[in-house]
């Protein structure tokens, strides 16, 4: 069955659709000995489809991952400054899985691996609204009028944010504790929200993505998310 080409690389878990786009603008891909272009179709059982002069083998079986990033690592797979990365606490995964969206070097908690690039493309979409959750520590004490301004949206260099759900969680005599969740993904949206009203992040940790929480799994470790939990996310994002 032909398929898009930028399609089926996202299918065998080579990267999401979007980055898929990337490689074959960039020249990398080709098809049957001729350079592949955006809307071409292919049939990965009947043509050869190469990526970097490599051919590409039929989809290896779909894998998602949950694993609690620790502060100080980057989420990705590669890093050019050699600072930890993301790769560095998947050892004994057998296949090659790619973060779902990011989290900020400083921050830590939930993150989404995968090798499912149809997926990680559909829960980064914004038309999905897929909601996360975060646990964050501010400097000083949140006033109601900051935490209602949080609520409805601040303006940012690239525009005003989406309503937030914004939940007083305690306080101390220097600093309040806050969960916030967002269906946006703007580069280092909470910390630039929380900056705005005058209260620096001091801690940023992600709890939750739609129902799926990090719970009790430890800093550094992974774990295969349940048939029931892939179920949760699949059905706001794609048909099962």
């Amino acid at each position: 069955m032909e398929k898009r080409i930028q399609k089926i690389l996202a299918e065998i878990g080579i990267a999401s659709r979007r980055k898929a786009e990337e490689l074959i603008i960039e020249g990398r891909v080709t098809v049957n000995g001729k350079v592949a272009t955006i809307g071409m179709k292919a049939d990965l059982n009947r043509d050869h489809i190469k990526l970097n002069g490599k051919l590409l083998i039929r989809p290896e079986p779909k894998v998602y991952l949950i694993v609690n990033k620790p502060k100080g690592v980057v989420t990705s797979l590669h890093d050019p400054e050699e600072r930890p990365t993301i790769k560095d606490f998947m050892k004994g995964v057998k296949y090659r899985v790619f973060p779902v969206g990011r989290l900020d070097y400083d921050s830590e908690g939930l993150l989404l691996l995968t090798n499912d690039g149809d997926f990680a493309h559909a829960v980064l979409h914004p038309s999905k609204k897929i909601p996360k959750t975060y646990l964050v520590k501010v400097r000083e004490v949140l006033e109601d009028d900051e935490i209602e301004k949080l609520r409805k949206g601040i303006r940012l260099e690239d525009g005003v944010t989406a309503p937030a759900k914004v939940k007083r969680i305690r306080k101390t005599e220097h600093n309040s504790w806050i969960e916030i969740t967002l269906h946006e993904g703007k580069k280092r949206q909470i910390r630039r929200m929380l900056d705005k009203v005058g209260h620096p992040v001091l801690k940023l940790k992600r709890t939750r993505i739609n129902g799926i929480e990090l719970g009790k799994l430890e800093s550094g470790k992974y774990r295969y998310l349940t048939y029931e939990e892939i179920k949760k996310i699949k059905k706001e994002v794609v048909s099962l």
